[in-house]
Order: C-alpha cells, then structure tokens, then sequence
C-alpha cells in the first residue's frame, strides 16, 4: 500500500490531499467536508481509502480549501467545485492509468459534490453521497418538531426533569412555537441560477443530478437528523422523489451520522467498493 502527502496548487491558495495509489483504472476522490478532526469517527475517511487500496482500489482524499492542511480562507460547501475540479485533474496527473472517477462525501461534501456535477465532466462515472446536507431554517425546523420533540414527549426522563423543575416550561414553550414559526415560513429560494447561494443551493444540488450522467448512490442513517432532514425533503417535492426512485439507494437504520462503529463503516466500505466495481475494467 502507497499513500503520500501531495500539494495541489491553485492560483490563490495550496489544496493539501493524501494519494492512495493502486492499479485500479477507476479512482476514488473523498472530498472531506466540515471543519474536523481525523481521529475518531472522522477517521473514517482515512480507513475507507486504505481498504480501497487493499482492494487494488486508487483514492485521493482531499482539503478544500481552508480546510485541514489547506491554505486560503475556507469557502462554503456551495462554492467548492473548483476545488473539486483541481483535485480531479491533480488525481488523473498522479494516476495515469485511470480512466474514470467516483466522486465520494459525507454531509455537506456530498451537496458539494452535486453542485459540482453542474460542470459536467466524463471522467466522473459515479457518486457516493452520505447523509446529503440541505439544512435551512424551515426544514430544519420541520425535522425538529418531528423527530425530536415529539420523540421527547414520549420519554420519561423529559417528564421527571420538568416536574423536578430542570426543564423550564415557558422557555421550552418558547423553543416549540419559535420552531413552528420557522418550520412554517415559505421556502424563497426560488430556482437555480448561476450563483449558487445559501438560499438556492438545494436547486444547483438537482440540477447537478439532472445533467450528470453519472450513476449514483446514496447512503442514508437512521440515526441521524441530517438524513431525516434530507429524506424528508425527497418525500416533500416529486423532482426529488423522482431522482431517489431512480438511483441506488441504501438505508443503514441503527446507523449515526458519521457511520462511527466498525459495523457500519465496513457497510459503506463494501457499498463504496461494490459501486467501484460497477465501473472499473482493471
């Protein structure tokens, strides 16, 4: 097994990457998404490239920039495709023997990552997306009133804290009616346009599905707001349903968000590798 520290120069800023090389004719680019540590079960993403090189398997897994090792000032996921698109050529460059790349991110990496299929690339043949980030203040807030304050209802522990006076009525009145406020507030992002925003980015995301033609799937945890939130969103607009419906879709239940017991990270470690297969020919 090959791994080493590689700089990917830009015109502004250095992206830092770690190469896994193998002989594999497709490769692996883990985008790694949100400001983190790579221990724990962030080490997730350093164990998935090295049981894809084990497999034969070629990875890159990448800093953004201002992330991790990277320099510049740290761009919103919505805004990284050009990162992406340097560590793909940089990829190619490093492994002359590919031909085609999967394209792999957790939570607000996989939204990078459809926005980025707005700039359709055809070495890209595929996308691994984990727990796909779309938070705003109305699903958000959706997500909330479902999955969490219904579910504290039901648990002793919120009753025995609020009659022994640990939970405050007034304040927790507050939160609720401060949630359905923000779960009702019209959705004004409006349609794709070229600059991706805080406010649009969810339309880039389907607009990336639409015009990539590279094969997808998606991983979802059952244990994990940021995938409820998603999967609630699917079941809420047909364009999205429609694209679920289409892809290969796999629902690990007990799992968290980070997939951070060995159980599931070797689920998404087989999945990852089972997509790979789908499209290498070496």
């Amino acid at each position: 097994m090959t791994e080493h520290y590689i700089c990917l120069e830009t015109a502004d800023y250095q992206l830092a990457a770690v190469l896994h090389q193998a002989p594999a004719d497709t490769g692996v680019l883990l985008v790694v998404g949100g400001p983190q540590y790579r221990v724990g079960s962030h080490r997730q993403f350093v164990k998935v490239s090295r049981y894809l090189a084990a497999q034969g398997i070629p990875s890159l897994r990448l800093d953004t920039a201002g992330m991790g090792d990277s320099s510049g000032s740290k761009a919103e996921f919505y805004r990284q495709s050009d990162d992406i698109a340097v560590a793909i050529n940089a990829f190619f460059r490093h492994c002359p023997q590919l031909k085609q790349v999967v394209l792999w991110g957790l939570c607000d990496a996989a939204s990078a990552i459809l926005i980025a299929l707005n700039k359709p690339d055809p070495r890209i043949c595929a996308v691994m997306l984990l727990n796909p980030w779309v938070r705003q203040s109305q699903s958000h807030a959706k997500t909330l009133l479902k999955h969490y304050y219904l579910k504290r209802l039901m648990q002793k522990d919120f009753w025995q804290k609020l009659f022994g006076g640990a939970v405050s009525p007034l304040r927790s009145l507050q939160e609720v009616l401060s949630t359905i406020k923000a779960s009702n507030t019209a959705n004004r992002h409006g349609n794709a346009t070229s600059d991706v925003t805080e406010q649009n980015y969810i339309q880039h995301m389907h607009s990336g599905c639409q015009v990539s033609d590279a094969s997808m799937m998606l991983i979802t945890s059952g244990n994990d707001l940021t995938a409820k939130e998603f999967l609630t969103m699917c079941r809420q607009h047909q364009q999205w349903q429609s694209w679920l419906n289409t892809i290969q879709h796999q629902h690990i239940d007990a799992a968290d968000h980070t997939f951070s017991r060995q159980v599931w990270r070797q689920q998404v470690e087989q999945l990852t590798l089972q997509l790979v297969l789908q499209h290498c020919s070496s």
